[in-house]
């Protein structure tokens, strides 16, 4: 049996200042390698080990993974392009605030995100979970068994979820909060309602 762990990465500088990132590619702040360094330690603590370790092409999720690895002492982390952050087509680069103004009534808000659904250019999160079940399905080919470790994004890790739970993307959205450096598990024997691996303390959403 294959259990796929997905983290998502630490506070970025966009995360920090309330920006909408996705493809933007701003570095890990101070804290956002703090939290790296507490999902480490909660890795370690949880008695964890990866085959191997995978990271979307961004920095903010590679330099996650990378800190893991080396506080791990296992191989550096792969990069693997399927796994990266949706793109937020217009909406990238515009302040949190503005979500609601610029792209109701299209959004389901929830008690710490509003999403946006369908701005000009962004992925839907139908085609966002397609690809979900892609990346799945490459990291199921290359690894029967054993554990591997995502380093990804919020709304991409949420559609991973949902497409490995076979869960409705609107129900995955409102289900739980995938937070900076949290872990979540996808693993044949886990309770689909019981998300969270590891938790970390929340400094923005």
């Amino acid at each position: 049996m294959l259990k796929i762990y997905i983290a998502r990465h630490g506070q970025n500088e966009d995360n920090a200042e309330g920006i909408l990132n996705g493809h933007r590619d701003r570095p890990l702040t101070d804290l956002g390698v703090k939290q790296a360094n507490e999902l480490a330690g909660g890795i370690n603590n949880a008695g964890l080990v990866f085959d191997a370790v995978y990271s979307s092409p961004l920095s903010r999720a590679y330099k996650t993974a990378e800190i893991v690895c080396d506080a791990l002492g296992v191989a550096s982390p792969k990069v693997l392009d399927s796994i990266i952050e949706r793109d937020f087509g217009i909406m990238t680069g515009k302040p949190l605030r503005d979500i609601e103004r610029l792209c109701a009534p299209d959004i389901i808000k929830t008690d710490k995100i509003t999403y946006f659904l369908s701005p000009a250019g962004a992925e839907t999160f139908p085609v966002l979970l397609e690809r979900a079940h892609r990346a799945l399905r490459q990291i199921q080919e290359e690894h029967s068994s054993g554990s591997v470790l995502l380093s990804t994004h919020g709304d991409f890790g949420k559609m991973l979820y949902a497409a490995y739970y076979n869960i409705d993307w609107r129900e995955t959205l409102t289900q739980f909060h995938f937070g900076n450096c949290e872990l979540l598990l996808l693993s044949e024997d886990s309770d689909p309602k019981v998300s969270h691996v590891v938790r970390i303390e929340q400094y923005n959403h």
